[in-house]
């Protein structure tokens, strides 16, 4: 009678004390289940990132404004092409990353270690990529002033219409003023790294170089920034209050401060995802190098990590979309 029971069991194929869902197996049925509430994550980022763009929506930046640096070349506007050719990398990761689980249901260790690497170096050009891409935009490359009011004021040579760096204009002059430490800042307490120029220095080239105009952080209606006249950029730029060097949590020479909250969160937030895939793909690819799954008969985990960054993957697509093309 038991050894009747047994064989029905072992026939149903029974899944740790449950028939199979969906004939997965249990990890891989867990990576779904990460992946469904990881999403939902991801979906409530990026819908109140919409609603704030909505509310915003006359002082968001433009992103071709915003995002045009590449790599080895400085000083050339090239809006939005290594974002481009980021996402192109990713998703070409993601293709080896197909391979190599095609090549292990075929047990083929030497092609299954062969695309986990190319796929772990796709990974890491990303990451690395993306921390650059943050350091161009915290360190900002114009510069800017913030009003009393919180509006940012930009400033633009009105003959060739391109922007100028406060560095081209700003006169320096002596100042006693210097950086608070800890030691000998108010109360004890750091202070924020002070700007390279003050907000006189600033007024004062702005008003002896008669070709700079004030651009502000308002759109028209044909999706531009309104830029003033000299006449009207003369009485603006005595509102200046703060100097605005690249961006932060808190000030943002681009224009409006949310844009800088909520790229700093959300792609932070999918570059840890990134970064936790190359940790796993690196574990992964020494695995197979080491013949691990082929002992065991099989490179389930090769299907379930993959999974995981198919989904990294995606969720860039839509933030690629919604924070850079949109």
């Amino acid at each position: 009678m038991s050894s009747t029971i047994s064989t029905t069991i072992e026939e149903e194929d029974l899944w740790d004390g449950g028939k199979r869902p969906f004939k997965a197996g249990y990890g891989k049925l867990m990576m779904w289940f990460f992946i469904v509430s990881d999403a939902l994550t991801f979906s409530g980022f990026l819908v109140a990132y919409g609603f704030s763009r909505f509310k915003n929506i006359d002082s968001w930046p433009i992103a071709d404004e915003v995002f045009t640096h590449f790599p080895f070349l400085h000083g050339i506007d090239a809006p939005m092409y290594y974002v481009a050719l980021m996402t192109f990398i990713l998703i070409f990761s993601s293709v080896t990353m197909v391979l190599a689980v095609d090549a292990g249901h075929h047990m083929q260790k030497e092609k299954v270690a062969f695309y986990m690497l190319l796929t772990i170096i796709g990974g890491a050009i990303f990451v690395g990529s993306q921390a650059w891409e943050w350091s161009n935009f915290i360190r900002g490359e114009y510069g800017a002033v913030e009003t009393t009011g919180g509006q940012i004021f930009q400033f633009v040579n009105e003959k060739t219409d391109k922007r100028v760096a406060l560095k081209d204009f700003a006169i320096s002059g002596p100042s006693d003023r210097f950086q608070h430490q800890i030691n000998d800042g108010v109360w004890y307490s750091y202070e924020a790294t002070l700007p390279s120029y003050t907000v006189q220095e600033v007024i004062s080239g702005f008003n002896s170089n008669p070709n700079l105009i004030i651009k502000t952080e308002k759109i028209d209606e044909k999706g531009h920034k309104i830029k003033l006249s000299r006449e009207e950029s003369l009485q603006k730029i005595t509102q200046a209050k703060n100097v605005v060097e690249g961006a932060n949590l808190v000030r943002n020479e681009y224009g409006n401060r949310l844009f800088a909250d909520f790229f700093f969160f959300i792609t932070g937030f999918h570059g840890f995802h990134v970064f936790s895939g190359e940790i796993i793909n690196i574990i992964i690819f020494f695995n197979v190098l080491i013949g691990t799954y082929e002992r065991r008969g099989h490179y389930q985990m090769i299907e379930k990590v993959g999974l995981y960054w198919h989904f990294v993957d995606l969720v860039w697509v839509f933030v690629f979309t919604f924070f850079y093309l949109v």
